[in-house]
């Protein structure tokens, strides 16, 4: 059964721009770790049966994977990570079940991993996750230009126990300037079973979008995902991308002065990075606002338009089984007031966007 949840929106202080195309988990290179000025506390973790025999800096990559695995490789070579009181080598073969710390030096990235007073809305939660209504504007994960202020700091704050998590438990993102739904895992176990609901496709997230342009049928796009050849900061359908599957409905159809707008019910079978926006775009309905992959000359600044400052996407339903019991749990969250006032300005029917009424 479908739960509508409704939730007055908190002061909120959208952050700096995030660096478009920044993955805080790729590999980069770092400076030799020699004598770190100082550690924050420890980040524990267990080793996994499944990773007995494996090295250890492979290990840590897969436990700890907001840090690069060249970092962590660094970091066991300077004595960093250890396990029973003994340092360990990164060659060193994992043991099942062995207790692992790692003491993270105070750098920039280091540091951003700290609790924040950021305001959340939390649906609801329990002891194993917790529903997060995220708005626009703010960052899910730090990175480069936004190591503070993110909804990972605020996580820390509210629940204090994803201290211990890898990546603080986020199982999947949202982009910076898309409203709406996410599950985050509050304990190792629930984080390691919704990582495989995701692989196994067995978590429905269903989004609201505006577009520009006419969809008189529903449509899928099955199209593989990359980096963009020429411009590093765009992702695009490309040849050598990773498989993509997005569906899309046409909800209704309004004309404005600068051309048909269409609100389309957009469902993911995938979740790579901008997937609804690159899908929508190669189907030839960029969306209103996407300042990335939007249409070219499309009006920004005059009303109502300029009451849009972001894409128009909204996370709008959500569902995945419970981790400890496997009840199925769906979620709504209503669309973002400036996504709903922009369809409303432009003459479109409110019960268009009444995504309370989809099932799951």
């Amino acid at each position: 059964m479908l739960t509508s949840m409704r939730h007055a929106t908190p002061a909120f202080q959208p952050d700096a721009e995030l660096a478009r195309g920044a993955d805080p988990a790729a590999d980069t290179t770092e400076a030799d770790v020699e004598a770190p000025p100082g550690v924050d506390a420890p980040l524990r973790a267990q080793v996994p049966a499944t990773a007995a025999g494996e090295r250890l800096d492979k290990v840590l990559a897969t436990l700890f994977p907001q840090f690069s695995r060249s970092r962590l490789k660094q970091w066991c070579e300077a004595g960093l990570v250890c396990s029973a009181g003994q340092a360990l080598a990164p060659r060193t073969k994992a043991r099942a079940g062995a207790e692992l710390e790692l003491s993270v030096p105070m750098d920039a990235e280091a540091s951003s991993f700290t609790a924040e007073p950021v305001p959340l809305r939390v649906l609801w939660h329990d002891d194993e996750v917790a529903v997060i209504d995220k708005p626009a504007g703010l960052v899910v994960h730090p990175a480069a230009g936004n190591w503070s202020g993110t909804l990972l700091n605020g996580l820390l704050a509210r629940f204090p126990g994803c201290a211990a998590l890898p990546r603080a438990g986020i199982v999947h993102r949202l982009d910076k300037d898309t409203s709406g739904l996410l599950v985050v895992a509050l304990s190792l176990q629930a984080q390691t079973d919704l990582v495989r609901q995701l692989q196994a496709r067995s978590v429905s997230r269903q989004y609201l979008a505006l577009a520009w342009g006419e969809l008189p049928a529903p449509r899928s796009v099955d199209a593989p995902i990359g980096r963009h050849p020429r411009d590093r900061l765009r992702m695009a359908v490309v040849a050598s991308g990773k498989p993509a599957r997005t569906h899309f409905e046409p909800l209704a159809t309004v004309r404005s002065a600068a051309g048909a707008v269409t609100a389309l019910r957009c469902r993911l079978d995938t979740g790579r990075t901008h997937q609804i926006r690159v899908h929508a775009q190669h189907l030839g309905l960029p969306l209103l606002g996407d300042a990335l992959y939007g249409r070219r000359g499309a009006p920004q600044h005059e009303p109502p338009w300029n009451g849009l400052a972001r894409q128009a996407l909204h996370a709008a339903v959500l569902s995945f089984d419970h981790p400890r019991n496997a009840q199925r749990l769906s979620f709504v969250a209503p669309v973002a007031d400036d996504v709903s006032a922009l369809w409303g300005a432009l003459g479109g029917a409110a019960e268009v966007l009444a995504v309370e009424r989809w099932s799951r």
